[in-house]
């Protein structure tokens, strides 16, 4: 590890796109190939690779424990030494230092640790499995072990720049290193390809997902069509369910995966009539909850997730549908470069060969001016979809990229102005800040929590922010503060959910913080009352009106 601790120390010191992919390069061009093959994987901030289902199943809280153990710190308070680095791996290396300095644990070792983590059934086993690899290892190796276990280097290395580093240290072109990792999912084992100049041996392997394209946002639909001529754009719905890429071999099996690339196990009756689809393919679409030719709530289709059994009755209650709208491959044929136009006839072809309700191809149009696609937006949020996706026919499929080829258009629910009742100490570079904030609406002389969200203030703000929070503590839990209601944001949400979590019972769903308020005081916030008349228009527009029906 100490080869991989000096790069990576190196590659977080400077800011320099071009100079971490010189260290990684030569990391990885100087390291034995098994040990390079790790050093890739790890660099990237997982401990396996993303087409590996495997988990290590160690959480914080035990990482915490293993570490204060091999300080010989246990009983102290340590959240002063935390909030110094607001990361757990810096907070080890610190704690560590002058008791382990001559360690040295191998690559090859790290990589059998997070092997026997995966498979430890016990929290004990595995920390037995901490504590005996810490005893080996250098304030430096147990920086970068927990770094990885918590899923986040932040030393600025992302899997893109291992990607630069392998084409470097191998004179492989990036787009082909590239092209292999997407297919693969592995970057260790794109490592070995190129270090044997057999990059286009790289093959789609099924039940592995592929990254997701994203649509970039814009607020309007003139945005989508430039002066003179603009090429017409299909149109369709935006769903407000779960993004699912399902895969289908030839024998029938079927795996469902969500756009964090786990599997998805919680609709067991789309196997059935997924399976019956022709040949080999992956399809890219959503799952929504639907009844009634209608979706159902998000909220609703909530309740159905994170159950490794469903029961009859609950498919029942809360029926399901898969609405595709691409073709990623048939057939040992990977359509990725393939023009939208062709995919589309693909998907058509395929989805055509079972009748099934619940299976179905998304609804679309093509729209050559804005006044179109206004239409198909207020069609679209009339159906209770939450927008539209406007996307090029002749644009192909870029896994994981967000760019200018998918646009999307949404509108959010609604706005409220609630007062911040508790701050939390945020991550990285925000470590020393109160930015993380909960919020509330009034219930008379009551404020009840009703969300929590950090994204939408500037740095500046944030950092006059902390100082109020601090001032106006009324109890320091350490890494979060309780605050006396003084200052009003306005939020933004897509709707609103029921939550036990909340004193409201309320939970608002995507917030984000779009100003503060210092035109209004705290007794001019939004009520509960409030909440409750929008929960129920909100459920009123979900239902069918007697002209869908």
């Amino acid at each position: 590890m100490r080869e991989f601790v000096q790069a990576a120390d190196a590659v977080a010191k400077t800011a320099s796109k071009n100079e971490k992919i010189r260290i990684i390069s030569e990391l990885l061009r100087t390291l034995p190939l098994a040990d390079a093959a790790s050093a890739a994987q790890f660099l990237t901030g997982r401990a396996f690779a993303q087409s590996d289902e495997r988990v290590t199943g160690v959480g914080g809280s035990a990482l915490v424990a293993a570490v204060v153990e091999a300080a010989g710190r246990s009983g102290e308070n340590l959240g002063s030494v935390y909030r110094k680095h607001g990361d757990l791996g810096d907070m080890a290396e610190e704690m560590l230092r002058e008791r382990n300095r001559e360690g040295d644990l191998p690559l090859r070792a790290v990589g059998a640790l997070f092997d026997n983590l995966s498979v430890a059934r016990s929290q004990q086993q595995k920390a037995n499995l901490l504590r005996t690899a810490f005893a080996g290892a250098s304030a430096g190796d147990i920086k970068y072990v927990v770094k990885i276990l918590t899923g986040d280097l932040r030393i600025g290395s992302k899997e893109s720049l291992v990607e630069e580093g392998i084409s470097g240290a191998f004179a492989q072109s990036s787009d082909s290193v590239r092209r292999a990792n997407l297919l693969l999912g592995d970057v260790g084992e794109t490592l070995r390809l190129a270090s044997a100049n057999r990059l286009n041996e790289a093959k789609v392997r099924l039940f592995h997902p592929l990254g997701f394209m994203l649509a970039s946002p814009v607020d309007a639909a003139e945005e989508l069509f430039k002066e003179g001529d603009s090429p017409a754009l299909l149109v369709e719905e935006k769903y407000d369910g779960i993004r699912a890429q399902v895969h289908k071999g030839a024998s029938g099996r079927v795996k469902i995966f969500s756009r964090t690339r786990d599997e998805v196990i919680e609709f067991p009756e789309l196997y059935g009539p997924l399976s019956r689809l022709p040949g080999e393919i992956i399809l890219d679409g959503e799952i929504l909850g639907w009844r009634d030719a209608r979706p159902l709530p998000f909220t609703e289709l909530q309740k159905r997730l994170g159950r490794k059994k469903v029961d009859l009755w609950m498919q029942y209650d809360i029926p399901v549908r898969f609405l595709a709208f691409d073709a990623l491959l048939q057939d040992e044929q990977l359509l990725l470069d393939v023009p939208l136009r062709e995919r589309k006839a693909r998907l058509q072809q395929i989805m055509s060969a079972i009748a099934d309700d619940r299976l179905a191809v998304t609804t679309s149009r093509l729209c050559s001016s804005a006044p179109e696609v206004e239409a198909a937006f207020q069609a679209s949020l009339s159906a209770g979809h939450e927008g539209i996706v406007a996307k090029d026919m002749e644009s192909t499929y870029s896994p994981g990229k967000r760019g200018q080829a998918w646009r999307k258009l949404k509108l959010p629910y609604a706005t409220l102005d609630v007062a911040v009742t508790a701050a939390e100490f945020g991550h990285g570079k925000r470590h020393h800040v109160l930015s993380d904030v909960t919020f509330a609406v009034r219930d008379g002389e009551r404020f009840l929590n009703i969300g929590k969200a950090y994204s939408g203030l500037t740095d500046e703000e944030i950092a006059e922010n902390t100082k109020l929070f601090q001032a106006t503590t009324l109890v320091d839990e350490g890494f979060r503060h309780i605050v006396q209601p003084q200052m009003v944001l306005e939020v933004a949400f897509n709707n609103i959910q029921r939550s036990k979590r909340h004193e409201s019972g309320f939970a608002l769903r995507f917030p984000r913080i779009l100003r503060i308020r210092k035109d209004k005081t705290i007794a001019e916030i939004d009520t509960l009352a409030r909440v409750e008349e929008l929960f129920a228009k909100q459920v009123q527009l979900q239902k069918p009106t007697e002209r869908d029906k």
